[in-house]
């Protein structure tokens, strides 16, 4: 963490527990006062203010919390028109994670921050008027995104028992990311979407990250098939590809295709970056360009490129606008047997999504353990047959709670009932940045207020039948999908769809498919012709059965053989 702990400017003494402060702390529950200094923002704010509680100095409190593992204990509350020179006051009554409230913090040395998650005000073209974080090209994670407002980190004894009162001040703003820079084999497109734009009434952008292939060259006349692989924001190379000194190709870091929500650890056969990096320039290595699409909304890191009443129309922006302007900068066949897919998790269901409502435009799919594709097992909910998301139907007291995440043995790790009120801590109105915000606004309806519909009450566990059955009859249930509109789709996609999950996928990732793979099976006329595989024994989240190199040579060999059958 960079300088010290405690900052010596006047404004931050006032932060720390003082003499003057006690009759106050003795008067009020337990509580953190925060100021929005003048030097911090010009105008009135408004926003999702976090006050976050960390046991140690290493990292500043910001970069620990808001997970469903390991978050240090923080404080989410609404803050509108907040003036600057003011002070807010996060009390006992505002929601904590993964304490209820203050009230139930242990006693002890913090070192405590307070954030502040700017929201900006959209008119959009459907007549509602919205505050939600615009995404400042950082995948909305507000612990670093441009322009939210920090205090310093003051080092405090916090003891509900005293009903001690800390007072923090906001006077950061946290600065723009520097955007990645242009290599000879990686490029960055960002561009402005005219269609969100104009949903959202403000400039709205997407954008990809591009991997060339050998020998490629701008002049060239040569063309090329694509492979776009799906899932959450980010800047790095497809594959994770990074160019050395030397000008030859490494990766770094996380391989891509593990989806970082998830906070998956992959075990499969994909191969180390030197060896992708040594295929990829290989001479006898396929032609490919590899890109990954940046298409970050207001509610997540990744719209789930469909088009939606709560997003706007990103499945349109992504095809009609930055689909064509890649292929006139790279040189790509414009065609359907010539654009594949891939992606895991998230990505997965989206690699998924994209082959199954758009077969006209994508030529295959080789889709890695993908977000539910069956809202029978929505991970272990059904949310057409169940009445509540934590507790199985006509569930007798005591009853163990629904579980979303479970080890490779079996053993629960979260229920759906805590990563609710994580989500119900860090935004209301679906504006929490996690998952099952993001289904909501990727699927659901839009309610009174133009903010995404939950499907299930963060709170209670209720499930709203009406949004059910929206997700159910706007296309987004992939297996319904697929049973309704075989008839027009089915010529189409047959034979293109590859599917692949752990048998002990963590997030119960595997019962969708299992189901997908059962309903397909039925289908004629044609016959779908799907493949599905699932790892076993004990295969987690992350299991991907074949080398991102293979994967590409398969696609290679398949673009082949569909382009001498038809």
């Amino acid at each position: 963490m960079p300088g010290a702990v405690v900052r010596g400017s006047s404004l931050l003494l006032a932060s720390i527990l003082s003499a003057h402060l006690g009759l106050a702390a003795a008067a009020v529950a337990q509580q953190t006062v925060v100021t929005l200094a003048p030097s911090a923002a010009a105008e009135p704010m408004t926003g999702r203010l976090f006050v976050i509680f960390a046991r140690g100095a290493d990292r500043e409190p910001r970069f620990l919390a808001g997970s469903y593992t390991g978050s240090v204990p923080f404080y989410g509350m609404d803050v509108s028109g907040w003036k600057p020179g003011t002070t807010t006051r996060v009390g006992a009554s505002v929601p904590g994670f993964p304490f209820d409230n203050l009230t139930q913090m242990p006693a002890g040395d913090y070192y405590v921050q307070a954030l502040l998650n700017v929201y900006t005000q959209y008119h959009r073209a459907d007549g509602h008027t919205v505050w939600v974080h615009a995404d400042q090209w950082e995948g909305q994670h507000w612990a670093v995104s441009p322009g939210n407002l920090v205090s310093e980190v003051v080092k405090v004894h916090f003891d509900p028992k005293a009903r001690t009162a800390v007072q923090l001040v906001l006077t950061r703003k946290l600065p723009p990311l520097a955007p990645p820079a242009d290599t000879r084999w990686v490029k960055h497109v960002k561009i402005q979407s005219e269609r969100l734009s104009k949903f959202w009434g403000a400039p709205v952008y997407i954008g990809a990250t591009v991997l060339v292939p050998r020998d490629f060259d701008d002049a060239s006349s040569r063309r090329y098939p694509a492979v776009y692989i799906q899932g959450h924001f980010g800047l790095a190379a497809p594959f994770g590809f990074t160019e050395t000194a030397d000008g030859r190709g490494a990766v770094a870091g996380r391989p891509r295709g593990v989806d970082t929500v998830w906070d998956a650890t992959p075990t499969s056969a994909r191969e180390s970056g030197e060896e992708f990096a040594t295929s990829w320039m290989r001479d006898d290595f396929p032609r490919f360009v590899a890109i990954t699409w940046q298409h970050p909304t207001p509610y997540y890191d990744d719209s789930y490129a469909v088009n939606s009443v709560n997003n706007g129309p990103y499945q349109d922006a992504l095809l009609l606008e930055l689909v064509p302007e890649l292929e006139r900068r790279f040189h790509l066949i414009p065609e359907a047997n010539a654009r594949f897919l891939t992606g895991g998790s998230t990505g997965g269901w989206e690699c998924a999504a994209l082959q199954i409502q758009r077969p006209d435009f994508f030529g295959g799919a080789w889709c890695l353990y993908p977000d539910p594709v069956d809202f029978r097992r929505n991970q272990t909910v059904n949310i057409y047959a169940d009445s509540n998301a934590f507790y199985p139907n006509n569930a007798q007291a005591p009853v163990p709670e629904r579980s979303m995440s479970r080890t490779t043995e079996g053993q629960d790790l979260l229920s759906f009932r805590f990563m609710s009120r994580l989500e119900a801590v860090l935004g209301d109105k679906a504006r929490s940045g996690q998952q099952y915000d993001a289904w909501d606004a990727a699927y659901g309806p839009i309610d009174a207020e133009g903010y995404p519909r939950r499907l299930w009450d963060r709170q209670t566990g209720v499930i709203d039948k009406e949004v059910a059955a929206y997700w159910h009859d706007h296309g987004d249930d992939l297996t319904w999908y697929l049973r309704q509109n075989w008839p027009r789709v089915g010529p189409l996609v047959a034979g293109k769809l590859h599917v692949y999950v752990g048998d002990m996928d963590n997030y119960y990732l595997n019962l969708g498919v299992y189901l997908m793979e059962q309903e397909t099976a039925k289908l004629d006329n044609p016959k779908a012709d799907f493949t599905f595989e699932y790892g076993r024994p004990m295969k987690p989240h992350g299991w991907q059965p074949f080398t991102n190199a293979e994967l590409i040579r398969m696609m290679d060999a398949f673009r082949q053989t569909r382009a001498t059958t038809q």
